[in-house]
């Protein structure tokens, strides 16, 4: 009998696992399920590229529809799978066909966070996470109209930056008392939002929006300090929320993702999850993370590709990302939470070339890199050497990068 290999999710994940998996030798059926009605496309560009009309659709696939034909992989578009059931080894999608497994990956990604105040489902307002989104978003791109952006993380940044240079006028609000908090320290803060008001953007820290209202066309946005805010649109980014319930309903091991061992298995052996919906464990920092990185979804799923294969190799990446405004390129190497001391390399101040180190105590976590591509490498070479770095010759620019590195 032929062996089936199903995948739930067309994204980085499942389209990696699948080519992987045929590319390392896997026989039977490949068979990937996909919400979305596009083959799977390279998500990064859809807040910059895609949403500036610089790349259509088929300049962002993940890879040409053909090769997945000549690999023999059947991609099922525009189908939800509804249910898994184990015990008969077979999902059941929402059109009720009953597809049998001998192995299931889930690569069921990531939804946004939905924002629960009166107003929220007005016609105007729009979340920014597939192509559906930015098409509907791109269609309200006016020079010169007013477009409001509620949160200050990395997509609504980003999504500020290409509005603006299409001409908009962009207000970004953040609830929390920075942009950037979650994620950053209170000098990248300050950068990005020197380099957003010295590109026009407006940044409004500390509000909270409390209702949404259609007035004449215009959407307003009441907010907890009092001020209005109006807009021709409102874009909300304010994260995202894992897609678990599938494998919940399973019965498989959930926390902050779906739990997976070092070889991308769940709970169940025949099952694996990859990708932003895992819950895996890092060698590198020793605790589970859950990682919304593209590098992270490839590498899990070669991982698990490698397990089905029988050629099983443990997953120990360091977790890397990156952000793209205006002329700026931020790649971030490491995980920065739990920091109690950073170093700036560079002119964070008044420059747009500089590179934060991020220390807890002696010990380097992360960097964050602003068109400094040499300091990236280079930490990223550290940290999965586990090398320590004299504070004092990193932050100076004068000084050679290598001979921060200490004996040890």
């Amino acid at each position: 009998m032929m062996r089936n290999c199903v995948i739930i999710g067309g994204s980085h994940a499942g389209s990696q696992f699948a080519i992987s998996l045929r590319q390392g030798g896997w026989l039977g059926n490949i068979t990937i399920i996909g919400e979305e009605l596009d083959y799977p496309y390279h998500r990064p560009p859809l807040s910059k590229t895609f949403l500036s009309g610089e790349k259509k659709i088929e300049d962002i696939l993940l890879r040409p529809a053909e090769l997945y034909e000549k690999s023999r992989i059947s991609i099922r578009l525009g189908e939800r799978v509804k249910s898994i059931d184990r015990a008969n080894k077979s999902v059941i999608t929402d059109n009720n066909n009953i597809i049998n497994y001998d192995k299931l990956v889930i690569a069921t990604g990531a939804r946004v966070r939905k924002i629960p105040i009166p107003g929220s489902e007005t016609e105007g307002v729009y979340y920014l996470r597939n192509s559906d989104d930015v098409n509907k978003i791109k269609s309200r791109v006016i020079a010169n109209d007013h477009a409001v952006i509620i949160g200050g993380g990395y997509i609504g940044l980003e999504t500020a930056a290409s509005l603006r240079k299409q001409g908009m006028k962009v207000t970004v609000i953040e609830a929390m008392a920075r942009v950037l908090q979650r994620v950053t320290a209170p000098e990248l803060s300050n950068f990005y939002k020197r380099i957003h008001d010295e590109e026009g953007v407006e940044i409004f820290e500390k509000v909270i929006a409390t209702e949404f209202k259609k007035i004449d066309e215009k959407i307003h946005i009441l907010t907890s300090c009092g001020k209005t805010f109006i807009g021709n649109m409102v874009i909300v980014g304010i994260g995202v929320i894992p897609n678990i319930e599938l494998a919940e309903s399973a019965g498989l091991a959930v926390k902050n993702g779906v739990e997976v061992n070092q070889f991308c298995q769940t709970s169940d052996p025949e099952i694996y999850a990859i990708g932003d919906v895992s819950w895996h464990y890092n060698e590198i920092y020793g605790r589970f993370l859950r990682l919304e990185s593209v590098p992270n979804a490839t590498e899990q799923a070669k991982i698990a590709a490698l397990h089905i294969n029988e050629k099983p190799k443990a997953y120990n990446s360091l977790p890397w990302f990156w952000s793209d405004q205006y002329d700026l390129k931020l790649q971030i190497a490491g995980l920065s939470e739990g920091y109690n001391h950073i170093v700036i390399r560079g002119d964070i101040e008044k420059g747009r070339s500089f590179s934060a180190f991020y220390f807890k105590d002696n010990n380097l976590l992360a960097v964050d890199a602003v068109n400094s591509p040499r300091e990236f490498m280079f930490t990223k070479m550290v940290l999965t050497k586990g090398q320590k770095l004299n504070k004092e010759i990193l932050s100076d620019n004068s000084l050679d990068l290598k001979s921060a590195i200490m004996n040890q």
